[in-house]
């Protein structure tokens, strides 16, 4: 065969359909969920992305095979885990959140990664722009930093004595790092002292604490996997010190955060199986653009304001979607 007749060929074989290259060598066309917590933080959502695949059509075991790894909000497991589905050859990686994606998109230029949620990412250098992602990277934003400072509000108009605001975040997560410049430059307009606490790794939640021990009025959680794995342990130590909390998803005020403003996660994990069944059709990832998110909770828990003694003001309950007693 001619090298021009090779090279055509392999050009119309980049055209076919994911699904039907997989069927013609005479397998299922392989998922890949590199999840970036645990099962208890983060299953219900890929479950919410599997269903709507199955609507879709796409059924595992079926016509499609989905191979999980957890990466139980570890950082130091992004690489090794998006790394074993690299090596297995999956036909699209998907995962959440911006320490997976820039491990993904490290190992693999070919492979199309479809992110279910991240904060920013083009300013996260994820993708050129929304609307023209570019490369084998796209998915939905959370519009985590344009809604930071709205967060913030919430939270000062439900407790307005707050004098010093700790902001508790994975600072090795760049997309943390956007959301928290966010919300340090809207604290500083409204004259509230900061004081930050590092978290990057379980172990560090405790000793976190114990520096805002007397230094802070409330804690606003930056969104990150290891904060989401470990919530229920932020949010007891976070009571003992009588401190009211703020957080971008609603499972963490259904734990007993006392409020949270943000993206339906369930919501955005189901639109993610659109970009991955338009994928497996022969769509590329660089032209899809990245969405933006259409449908926000705003939760308060009642019965975590009693514990802290906070009386709710009326009109803040009447904006909520959701009372959690």
């Amino acid at each position: 065969m001619r090298r021009r007749e090779f090279v055509t060929l392999l050009g119309g074989a980049a055209a076919w359909p994911l699904a039907a290259r997989a069927q013609q060598a005479g397998k299922l066309p392989t998922l890949g969920f590199l999840v970036a917590g645990t099962q208890l933080s983060h299953g219900p959502w890929f479950d919410a992305l599997a269903q709507r695949l199955r609507e879709l059509g796409w059924i595992d075991g079926r016509n499609i095979a989905i191979v999980y790894r957890w990466a139980e909000g570890r950082a130091e497991r992004y690489d090794e885990v998006a790394a074993e589905l690299v090596q297995l050859r999956v036909d699209v990686i998907v995962t959440s959140s911006t320490p997976p994606v820039i491990a993904a998109k490290r190992l693999t230029s070919v492979i199309p990664i479809v992110f279910a949620a991240v904060g920013d990412p083009v300013g996260a250098g994820l993708v050129e722009s929304l609307a023209r992602p570019s490369g084998n990277v796209t998915g939905l934003s959370l519009q985590q930093t344009d809604t930071a400072a709205k967060r913030l509000g919430l939270l000062l108009e439900c407790v307005p004595h707050i004098r010093r605001l700790a902001i508790l975040i994975n600072a090795g997560n760049p997309g943390a790092v956007l959301d928290m410049g966010e919300v340090q430059s809207a604290a500083r307009e409204l004259g509230l002292d900061v004081v930050i606490s590092d978290v990057r790794r379980s172990e560090d939640v405790l000793p976190a604490f114990a520096v805002l021990k007397g230094r802070a009025d409330a804690l606003y959680v930056v969104p990150d996997p290891l904060t989401n794995a470990q919530r229920v342990r932020i949010i007891t130590l976070a009571q003992d010190a009588r401190l009211p909390t703020v957080w971008y998803w609603r499972e963490h005020v259904e734990a007993g955060g006392l409020m949270s403003y943000g993206a339906s996660q369930p919501h955005l994990f189901r639109r993610t199986a659109e970009y991955v069944d338009k994928i497996l059709r022969g769509a590329k990832p660089a032209d899809l653009p990245v969405e933006q998110p259409t449908k926000f909770d705003f939760v308060i828990n009642l019965t975590t304001a009693k514990v802290l003694g906070i009386d709710v003001p009326p009109a803040l309950l009447a904006r909520a979607d959701e009372l959690i007693e």
